[in-house]
């Protein structure tokens, strides 16, 4: 006979006593909607950033490393979906990773409204090239229109908004690999250098910046991927969904990668679009397919923002609502509105206060979801099943762990370091974005 399941720290039971899961996580679509939700959570506006990954590698190093995150990402997903979904994990290693993910997913909730206000700051200038808006203006635009969507109750009540996610994603990146193309092969293509920084130290600064870059753009899927998981009937949904968010990650990530830096090369931007449309000088491709991938990010990145947000609605309503009572009750929906806008508001602020993104992503990635996704999982995995110590699994989970663990320290200073190399471009309420 079948062992009984065992209890763990996300017992079903939770779902009927707990307001913030049992509202919020509401999971009643089919495996298709799965994949929507998990494609919005990795295939955002982060793969522009590809190119400018690449120019700190180089084509070898780039495609490995890209390829090598791709897979391991599966598998660190799986392990920790498997880990926490038999319940086996301890009650502080349980909180610890959730306060990591609620730090990182406020802050991709941030970084969403800051591109989001960027975006529409580029469409004001190339329309009112001598216009008076400022970006935190634009940011503001950005924080009201969250504020208004923030109010979909429930992750499942996202699920056409994140299929329109898919279709922009997949749009975005074909316009952008397009008009990288039709810059490579113009009379006034850029030259193509692919030769990495002159220094050997300013090289292995550059490459693990870049992969601790890799890392945040890779590791940004982790937190709903393992709700998916832990949400019953879990496994179908999670592999079907998974299948069909990998396909499109296959799709769109090699591209953007191979076709930003191929035209661009040591001289791409962090956002591959600023490299399209230089400050001095013409734009590279036509002007309306640019214009379109920028509407097309900017949509995108509404959605983006509600999915991350919804780890923090979950864990507030967790406290603030009422199981007993109807999701659309006067007793649930005013703290819902209050706590929302609240929490969305902040999110804002900190975008218009502090517009750091390339630098800031490339901590993240090191400090957060280096250990989140490579180090965290195969901890727990020796933790939860305990393999023979003279086992081949034991150990290359260790190798693993130190592996990584080394990376993400060494990631973590050079990304800190051109943190600091470039502050002296940073001011409170800028209204540049600092790469």
């Amino acid at each position: 006979m079948p062992e009984p399941p065992q209890a763990g720290p996300f017992p079903e039971s939770r779902f009927g006593s707990d307001a913030g899961a049992a509202f919020v996580l509401e999971s009643k679509g089919n495996w298709w909607h799965a994949g929507f939700h998990l494609t919005t959570a990795i295939v955002g506006p982060t793969i522009l950033t590809l190119p400018y990954a690449f120019r700190g590698l180089g084509w070898g190093m780039g495609f490995f490393c890209l390829t090598s995150y791709h897979l391991g990402d599966v598998l660190m997903i799986r392990i920790l979906g498997v880990t926490f979904g038999e319940g086996k994990g301890s009650g502080w290693m349980f909180y610890f990773v959730i306060f990591i993910q609620t730090a990182i997913n406020t802050g991709v909730g941030i970084g969403a409204i800051l591109l989001a206000g960027e975006c529409l700051q580029i469409m004001y200038s190339n329309l009112a090239p001598n216009g008076s808006l400022k970006l935190y203006e634009f940011i503001a635009m950005v924080t009201v229109v969250m504020i208004l969507l923030s109010q979909f109750p429930t992750f499942h009540s996202l699920r056409h908004i994140n299929l329109v996610s898919l279709l922009l994603s997949l749009g975005y990146t074909f316009l952008v690999v397009g008009a990288c193309i039709h810059a490579g092969l113009s009379k006034n293509a850029p030259p193509r250098i692919y030769s990495l920084e002159a220094s050997r130290s300013a090289r292995l600064f550059s490459a693990f910046t870049s992969i601790s870059i890799l890392a945040a753009i890779f590791g940004n899927g982790i937190l709903p991927e393992i709700q998916a998981t832990l949400a019953p009937p879990a496994t179908g949904k999670m592999v079907k969904g998974l299948a069909m968010c990998y396909t499109v990650i296959v799709i769109t990530f090699y591209s953007a990668a191979v076709s930003g830096y191929w035209v661009f090369g040591n001289k791409a931007n962090s956002n591959i679009l600023k490299s399209l449309m230089p400050d001095n000088g013409p734009s590279l491709a036509p002007t309306v397919v640019l214009g379109l991938a920028v509407v097309f990010v900017l949509l995108q990145l509404l959605a983006i923002g509600l999915v991350y947000s919804q780890v923090a609605y979950e864990i507030m309503e967790k406290k603030s609502a009422d199981v007993k009572q109807g999701v659309f009750s006067k007793r649930n929906l005013i703290p819902r509105i209050i706590l929302r806008t609240l929490y969305v508001t902040f999110c804002g602020f900190m975008a218009a206060m502090l517009p750091f993104f390339g630098d800031v992503n490339a901590v993240v990635g090191a400090i957060g979801f280096i250990p989140l996704d490579f180090v965290l999982p195969m901890l727990l995995y020796n933790m939860t099943f305990k393999p023979p110590k003279s086992s081949c699994t034991y150990w290359i989970n260790v190798f693993i762990i130190i592996a990584f663990t080394g990376t993400g320290i060494v990631g973590s200073f050079s990304s800190i370091r051109k943190l600091v190399l470039d502050a002296n471009k940073f001011k409170l309420f800028s209204s540049d974005v600092v790469d």
